[in-house]
């Protein structure tokens, strides 16, 4: 069984980010990037899986820029096999984009299971996950908690906002990882040293998709910085509650 998982170049969630004088967006020149961590968690239960004899092969792929080589290399380090760039040097590509790149390399590897984070830290879509499963038309567990292989059959506890679903999936199939599905390692010295002789295989997205497929849908009008200060004000009872919620919707 091989086993593609998809990972993302972001900027790293813990430093501090600022808004272009223009408001086009996010500055991101000479931030330190990561792995986004919700695509650690996919790696390492793929990673499980082989350990387990489960599946034969993990493959990473990921989208982006020639930069996002060191990305994969980081993902290698965690117990992955090989990697494939995606490579994409123009303008941002978009969740439906993203989808259908990652749906032509499953195709073409031939993956029994494909497996990415719930979401991305940087815009939060949640999007590419349900998106690639109906263009492969496979079975998706969104926001797996835990799995388990039986067979070609897959079981999967997936959060839902009352509680959790208990799902029985056939295989191929795409899982979203939740955080609390595995605790992913961490990268040992000599894996790094390891990761930098597995190979990578680089493949123009166009070559995936036509043209068409990668022009941009959406046009940001602007981005704005969030006011997260607190602000609190007490009300004398319910009433006047109701009254000032009214307010606030209109």
């Amino acid at each position: 069984m091989k086993l593609l998982v998809a990972v993302k170049r972001v900027v790293d969630p813990n430093l501090r980010i600022s808004i272009r004088p223009d408001g086009s967006g996010v500055e991101t020149a000479g931030l330190k990037t990561v792995v986004n961590p919700f695509d650690e968690v996919a790696i390492e239960q793929a990673v499980r899986l082989k350990e387990a004899g489960i599946a034969s092969e993990v493959v990473l792929v990921s989208i982006g820029p020639a930069a996002a080589k060191d990305t994969l290399r980081a993902g290698l380090a965690l117990g992955a096999d090989r990697g494939v760039l995606v490579q994409s040097d123009g303008a941002e590509v978009e969740c439906l984009a993203v989808a259908k790149l990652l749906a032509a390399v499953a195709r073409r590897e031939n993956a029994a299971m494909v497996l990415l984070g719930k979401q991305s830290v940087d815009n939060d879509a949640a999007q590419c996950g349900p998106m690639l499963a109906g263009l492969l038309e496979w079975p998706q567990a969104s926001l797996a908690a835990r799995l388990r292989v039986e067979g070609e059959k897959l079981m999967a506890t997936c959060d839902t906002e009352d509680g959790t679903d208990e799902l029985e999936l056939g295989l191929p199939c795409i899982v979203t990882a939740e955080l609390r599905l595995v605790e992913p390692r961490y990268a040992t010295l000599p894996n790094v040293m390891a990761a930098r002789r597995k190979p990578i295989e680089t493949v123009a997205a166009s070559s995936l998709v036509d043209a068409a497929a990668l022009a941009p849908r959406l046009r940001t009008l602007k981005v704005e910085a969030v006011d997260t200060r607190r602000h609190v004000e007490m009300l004398r009872d319910a009433g006047e509650l109701a009254e000032r919620l009214q307010e606030l919707m209109a």
